[in-house]
């Protein structure tokens, strides 16, 4: 029996002998129709746009939906542009009206106003109210179709509601409970639903409900989504009124995003984005070279600072034997701390409030780290170089360690305070503000225990 790698190994190379005949675009079909829908969007992804409409058209009606619903909005973008046939307008239809405002975000304005077009007036509707709200707003991830209970209604009437309206909205597994005018009450649980009494009502077996407002920004609501480890989440306007639902693969797409751009900041570079494979060669190259121009620009800090006490290198040449090892212990220890807080931001563990506190910790943290390294510094310095090396080695250790650990605590919150992404001002720049700083420390305190 043929195996899936198998398999894809055959349909990429049907892909890229651009199969013409009939013949060929059955043989397409047929060996596509063997893999199962991750696959098929690892082949989407994988390939070029042309390749990847051409896939994409050989599918089936329901494995092109499960594709294309699996896709990000800006593969989903490329294909419709390569498309252009009713399929696509099938599939846009059938798309939840969030989904359906995120591709229309990578669009055209006149693509998207053609298929906008081609919706009936419904999904207009409520693909209008989504793309009514600002980009990073949680309502424009939200799906206004959610199947509400009134807190009059008995669990009887409510379960027969409920079986009357199921296929419509995006999730029943959370009902919201509403008044007249829509302003949230409570929720109810799917489960909960099902074990009540039938007799009991709606108002006595709800609870209050973990709830968002439409313009919150969607990283903030994401991430207490998952730290309340909901499936679903009411979405309300600035009265309370129920206007949408967030439900958990919404959730997880905003907080896969997210870490995908802090992840590349991180390291320096800007996220692709596409997959690794499928960009181009410049646009890779384009996502890394401003950082670069940036870190290297920002590298002349060490150089001048070499250059300031490059007379006292030439008095103890052996000093420079220990400025790898001293720029390498500052970077990587403002790393770590950088990391640590950026992350207990983006979950909420700190906040900018909070600064005090974390300069404090990290003012301890590092010092600890000093007498460790600083020690052990000492003790291997000492022997070898003599006990005034030693000297050096051990406080400028402690030294750095302490700066470094206080300045990568500190960054993140300064970023965060003055609304830039932390990830930002994490690891790049914090190695390179670590380095030249580092190295005055060395040198100073060299030039005081050494009499230079």
């Amino acid at each position: 029996m043929t195996s899936t790698r198998e398999t894809t190994e055959t349909v990429q190379a049907l892909l890229r002998s651009d199969p013409q005949s009939e013949a060929e675009l059955e043989q397409l079909a047929r060996e596509a129709q063997r893999l199962p829908v991750p696959e098929l969007v690892y082949l989407v992804e994988a390939r070029t746009p042309t390749e990847a409409a051409m896939l994409f058209r050989v599918l089936g009606t329901g494995s092109a939906l499960a594709v294309f619903e699996a896709l990000p909005a800006s593969y989903q973008a490329e294909l419709i542009s390569a498309l252009r046939t009713q399929q696509v307008a099938d599939i846009i239809g059938d798309l939840d009206p969030d989904d359906r405002a995120s591709l229309f975000d990578e669009l055209p304005a006149e693509v998207a106003e053609r298929l906008m077009h081609g919706l009936d007036a419904d999904e207009r509707a409520m693909t209008t109210v989504v793309l009514g709200y600002p980009r990073r707003a949680i309502g424009r991830y939200m799906s206004p179709e959610v199947l509400t209970l009134s807190p009059g209604m008995s669990v009887r009437e409510a379960l027969a509601h409920v079986r009357v309206h199921a296929e419509g909205p995006e999730t029943i597994y959370l009902l919201p409970v509403v008044d007249d005018s829509r302003v949230l009450l409570g929720v109810v649980g799917l489960r909960r639903l099902f074990v009540a009494d039938e007799d009991s009502i709606i108002s006595e077996i709800a609870h209050p409900a973990v709830h968002a407002v439409a313009t919150d920004d969607r990283e903030l609501v994401a991430r207490r989504f998952s730290a309340a480890k909901l499936l679903a989440m009411p979405i309300v306007d600035g009265e309370d009124r129920l206007v949408g639902i967030l439900t958990v693969d919404d959730a997880v797409g905003i907080l896969e995003k997210e870490d995908h751009e802090d992840t590349a900041r991180t390291g320096g570079s800007e996220p692709l984005p596409r997959s690794y494979l499928s960009t181009p060669i410049l646009r890779v190259v384009r996502s890394r070279i401003v950082w670069l121009l940036v870190l290297a620009v920002s590298a002349i800090l060490t150089v001048q600072v070499l250059e300031v006490f490059e007379d006292k290198l030439d008095q103890v040449v052996i000093l420079a034997l220990f400025i790898p090892l001293l720029t390498g212990t500052g970077g990587n220890t403002g790393n770590q701390a950088a990391t640590t807080v950026t992350r207990a931001l983006a979950v909420g563990e700190v906040r900018v409030r909070d600064l005090p506190r974390v300069v404090w910790r990290e003012l301890r943290v590092g010092m600890v780290l000093g007498v460790v390294l600083g020690s052990l510094g000492f003790l291997v310095a000492g022997l070898v170089y003599g006990v005034a090396i030693g000297v050096v080695m051990g406080t400028t250790l402690l030294s750095i360690c302490t700066m470094a650990a206080i300045v990568g605590g500190l960054m993140p919150l300064v970023a965060k305070k003055v609304g830039a992404d932390p990830a930002v001002f994490s690891n790049p720049f914090i190695s390179t503000f670590c380095d030249a700083t580092g190295l005055i420390i060395y040198f100073t305190i060299a030039t005081a225990v050494l009499g230079l």
